[in-house]
């Protein structure tokens, strides 16, 4: 008998989920609220791990089109004193694959391919009926039931009050994101700085990081601890309101000053700043399971932006999906038992990131460089 499932958020959880339930001839409801696939920036650079992002992209069936897209060279990682010092710099050997780069948004499409997504569908909430079915309402009013809802939704999920009571809390370091364009031709000087991957400078409770993007589209990334009333996130999980950018930038000019010039030109050439509190969930967050609903990604276990949540919430959704697609006669044990299997796992990668985040921007920037040198072949 073929389940009614569903799965909230087109993000890379979700697309994951589907993409691998397509490939097993298994029908998949992939609901998201945008209105679009372009309906906004996709966001940065993703690296994809063996053995987490690009196992999932192997079971999806998409690891050659991957290999053809990413980037490896976007490995290189410098690290910089304030004062400009180089102190590392490292590039990948040739044929190094272990964590190549790619664009979400390439990314998102390379997932999407044959996969169905029903836009403009804004989940509202989700509510067991028991005998394992769920209801999910819709801003519009509507309603439909399911036998399987998986919330991929998102660090503010409308999926997670269904089996948690637990929400995001403010981890006290807060980052800004800006972009620059045409780096290579209309700032050479930094494109250098920033080279083929990117560029990280750790000072006393800050830090700043410039990536680079396809394209010569380069994110920068300024990180610092903060008080949240500073800058509270607005209800929808957009962590923090599009401002002026001139104010913006003025504000983190005085927060860096007296950095090196060249590091601070990453902050005077940026564009489109974004303020983005970040938030994580419980390192040990679990639940009571619910018949009919479960989560993936960021509506599970929210952690910080370190390199394994993508990684982890892509091979989550393929597991699950091939758990789907192996045909249990129990639906509800399948969902049961990984669930077992994503906390676990889950639970040792948000230790591992929840720790990194103190070095990173700490009071003692020789935490981040002793970091580096740790997690560096």
């Amino acid at each position: 008998m073929r389940r009614r499932i569903a799965v909230v958020g087109a993000g890379p959880a979700g697309l994951a989920f589907a993409r691998v339930l397509h490939r097993h001839g298994h029908p998949v409801t992939v609901l998201e609220r945008d209105a679009s696939r372009d309906a906004r920036p996709a966001g940065g650079t993703l690296d994809l791990h063996k053995g987490l992002g690009q196992l999932a992209l192997e079971k999806a069936g998409v690891l050659k089109e991957f290999e053809a897209l990413s980037r490896p060279e976007g490995q290189a990682m410098r690290m910089l004193a304030t004062d400009g010092t180089v102190l590392r710099d490292w590039r990948p050997d040739p044929g190094e694959r272990a964590n190549p780069e790619i664009d979400r948004g390439q990314l998102r499409d390379l997932l999407l391919g044959p996969v169905d997504v029903e836009w403009g569908r804004a989940v509202t909430q989700v509510v067991p009926r028991g005998a394992g079915e769920a209801l999910v309402c819709f801003t519009d009013g509507r309603q439909e039931t399911f036998d399987l809802v998986v919330g991929a939704d998102g660090a503010w999920s409308r999926v997670r009050p269904a089996v948690s009571s637990v929400t995001p809390r403010y981890t006290g370091v807060t980052l800004v994101e800006s972009s620059l364009d045409d780096v290579d031709t209309r700032h050479p000087d930094l494109a250098r700085l920033v080279g083929d991957g990117s560029v990280a400078v750790h000072g006393v409770n800050r830090a700043l990081v410039a990536q680079r993007n396809s394209g010569g589209h380069v994110k920068v990334y300024a990180q610092y601890r903060a008080e949240l009333d500073r800058h509270p996130h607005p209800a929808d999980g957009e962590a923090g309101a599009r401002a002026d950018a001139e104010a913006v930038r003025a504000d983190l000019l005085a927060l860096f000053d007296g950095w090196a010039a060249p590091v601070l030109e990453l902050l005077r050439h940026g564009a489109a700043f974004v303020r983005r509190p970040l938030y994580t969930l419980p390192v040990d967050h679990t639940w009571t399971h619910v018949p009919g609903v479960t989560l993936l990604g960021d509506a599970a276990h929210l952690m910080p932006p370190l390199g394994a949540g993508a990684n982890l919430a892509m091979l989550e959704g393929a597991e699950l999906a091939e758990a789907i697609a192996a045909g249990p006669s129990d639906l509800d044990a399948a969902v049961r038992a990984f669930e077992e299997q994503m906390w676990s796992r889950a639970s040792r990668w948000a230790g591992i990131t929840t720790a990194g985040l103190e070095r990173l921007v700490s009071p003692d920037p020789t935490q981040a460089l002793a970091l580096f040198d740790a997690v560096q072949p």
